[in-house]
């Protein structure tokens, strides 16, 4: 059983302020929660529908309801499992290496897949402004797939970081040099920008390199890309250049 109590402060977990408050996130799903354990998170609680979900002795879990469950949980089709883990400490800024840097991205979808591209991509920094959405919020945590638990994400002044660091700085725009001929360092910060106003005019100025996803439709009448999907071409393309593959 998990009493009402439990399941409030859990429901509470969806929104930043309450996260924020009891320094707790919710993971569901078996694959997700396993990386995050595996990652070597602090797991504060654990419930499933299937008391053989989890085959490890030394891990307590409560086991409920699918009722108990659906109340729980953040997902429109709720899966068997739904974890808390404690937010880890925030990992301090490294200037150094290839870092993706968000301004102001709002959908939890775009941010969790950009995640889980810097994941694949061997970016092991992600840099994001303060207005960029939560990490931990629920919608982010599961559309990564366990990739937050690999890729270090900070937040904070992105202006300021970018005034200070020795790395060189590209941005993506519209109608820029075409990312196809520009050449990349082994180490610089790639600026994504907000899904519908691009990168902002306040870090627009800092930028060095303004690069461009060129179109190549006869019409070419589409306005931009998602930010993701620019995301995922971007680092092919660097990652193809600096690789030499």
């Amino acid at each position: 059983m998990v009493s009402k109590n439990q399941i409030k402060l859990i429901i509470s977990l969806r929104q930043k302020k309450f996260r924020v408050e009891h320094q707790m996130f919710i993971a569901e799903g078996f694959k997700v929660i396993s990386e995050f354990i595996e990652a070597g998170f602090e797991l504060l609680n654990l419930y499933v529908t299937d008391s053989n979900l989890f085959d490890n002795d030394e891990m307590f879990s409560v086991v409920i309801s699918e009722q108990e469950l659906k109340k729980m949980s953040a997902l429109v089709t709720p899966n068997n499992c739904l974890a808390v883990f404690k937010i880890p400490k925030a990992k301090p800024f490294s200037d150094s290496g290839l870092v993706v840097a968000l301004d102001d991205i709002r959908d939890p979808g775009n941010l969790g897949t950009i995640i889980r591209l810097c994941d694949w991509f061997g970016i092991e920094q992600l840099f994001c402004s303060e207005t960029t959405v939560d990490v931990y919020n629920p919608k982010v945590i599961q559309s990564t797939m366990g990739s937050v638990s690999r890729v270090a994400v900070v937040y904070g002044d992105l202006a300021k970081m970018l005034k200070t660091t020795t790395l060189p700085i590209y941005g993506t725009f519209m109608d820029e040099n075409s990312i196809y001929s520009e050449d990349f360092s082994k180490e610089g910060i790639i600026i994504m920008g907000n899904e519908a106003n691009g990168i902002s005019e306040g870090i627009a100025c800092l930028v060095q390199h303004k690069i461009t996803i060129p179109r190549f439709g006869a019409i070419q009448k589409t306005e931009s890309l998602n930010v993701a999907t620019a995301t995922a071409i971007v680092l092919s393309e660097i990652q193809r250049k600096i690789n030499g593959k």
